[in-house]
């Protein structure tokens, strides 16, 4: 099998050496019967591995790996195929609460956990439901309409920016966000502390012309959160809970603020239950519907999952979604995924109607991405038999 990992290091800060794992206690590890899903009930409809088309030996000996492997610190793993659970496991590990330490966390099906940059590509969503309401006209539409009051701000090069360079993050503002979270010049963390997050992230000179570069930048994406809260007259969390996630059956979650102004922190603070994330998946797999109710139009699932920056070919961006492929057994297919910092994903693999969401505490480690994603090639695409 030939696949790639998605060079997520490439945009974000995760440089610093992993500190030590202390060991897993054995009654903590608390992984499923394969087949059988830990209290799915009401939630979503399960089947056995061998029935959604996997080699079940090999998908569930990615228990014993986690098990045998603590310091790969991975919190939780759950397979979603044609609209049913077929695998899950819940492990403990050390964790954060974005960026406190929350020490050795015990998860399960019932457990939040920061999802990091996967909050971005739920803004992506929230942006498609607001097109679809009339909310916000067109993502075409200059982005200092929504920001009259930094006007000062404006020069001839920043006029051109529009909505949809912000969505493909292909705005052309200063931004760095290669440095290390830890770094003071970090531009998101510089943001966080910010007294006025959306002047901040509209304050950097235009390096590029916009549409011309890809560029990591979650004030990009901020940006945006501040064009939903003007368009639909709400905060940002009350928007997501109305029109997304309580008609997912999302009923818990977290969206961490700011610390400086108290804004919602739309490009990496929001918290989800894997079992969650995996909704959002779904729904993106099924073309904007869940359970046959429509929650965001189709032609905004297909516009936002295009290609529309290059980061390092065969690795595209879309709308706050990454775009990759590889082979499986010769076939070539397409994968996208959400990321997060410390191996947090979402991948939906169309071709074969397949959700994988995985959570871990590996914010600090260079090997996020490698962990992650071997998890997805090795354990659950290598055993797709049909």
């Amino acid at each position: 099998m030939k696949m790639r990992c998605a060079a997520l290091a490439l945009v974000v800060a995760a440089s610093m050496a992993a500190g030590s794992i202390l060991p897993v206690p054995a009654w903590a590890n608390k992984t499923m019967s394969c087949g059988s899903p830990l209290e799915a009930q009401g939630e979503w409809q399960t089947a056995s591995p061998e029935a959604a088309g996997f080699d079940s030996a090999l998908l569930c000996s990615l228990g014993d790996k986690l098990e045998n492997s603590p310091a790969l610190n991975v919190h939780a793993v759950v397979v979603v195929r044609s609209g049913k659970l077929v695998y899950e496991t819940y492990r403990t590990g050390e964790d954060q609460r974005w960026g406190t330490g929350l020490g050795l966390a015990s998860h399960t099906p019932q457990t939040l956990h920061d999802v990091r940059s996967v909050s971005k590509s739920v803004v992506s969503l929230l942006v498609g439901i607001a097109l679809d309401r009339k909310l916000v006209a067109s993502i075409n539409t200059p982005v200092f309409s929504y920001f009259p009051e930094l006007a000062a701000l404006r020069t001839p090069e920043k006029d051109r920016i529009e909505l949809r360079h912000l969505l493909a993050m292909t705005s052309g503002l200063a931004w760095d966000e290669r440095r290390p979270y830890s770094d003071p010049e970090n531009s998101e963390r510089r943001m966080t502390v910010a007294a006025n997050p959306y002047r901040f992230a509209l304050e950097p000179p235009v390096v590029n012309a916009p549409g011309e570069k890809w560029n990591y930048n979650g004030g990009n994406t901020q940006l945006l959160a501040g064009v939903l809260e003007r368009s639909a007259g709400m905060w940002l969390t009350d928007f997501a809970s109305e029109e997304l996630f309580v008609p997912l059956g999302i009923k818990q979650f977290e969206w961490l603020k700011m610390w400086a102004n108290g804004d919602v922190a739309a490009a990496y603070g929001l918290r989800l239950r894997p079992r969650d994330m995996a909704k959002l998946g779904q729904l993106v797999l099924d073309k904007g519907l869940w359970n046959g109710r429509r929650i965001v139009s189709e032609a905004w699932i297909r516009e936002s999952t295009q290609p529309w920056a290059d980061v390092a070919p065969p690795l595209r961006y879309g709308y706050q979604w990454w775009i990759d492929e590889g082979e499986i057994a010769g076939r070539k297919i397409s994968w996208f995924s959400a990321q997060g910092l410390g191996g947090q994903r979402i991948y939906i693999v169309p071709a074969l109607g397949l959700v994988v969401v995985i959570t871990a505490g590996l914010y600090e480690s260079s090997s996020q991405d490698w962990v992650s994603f071997d998890i997805f090639d090795k354990f659950v695409l290598a055993a797709i038999r049909k």
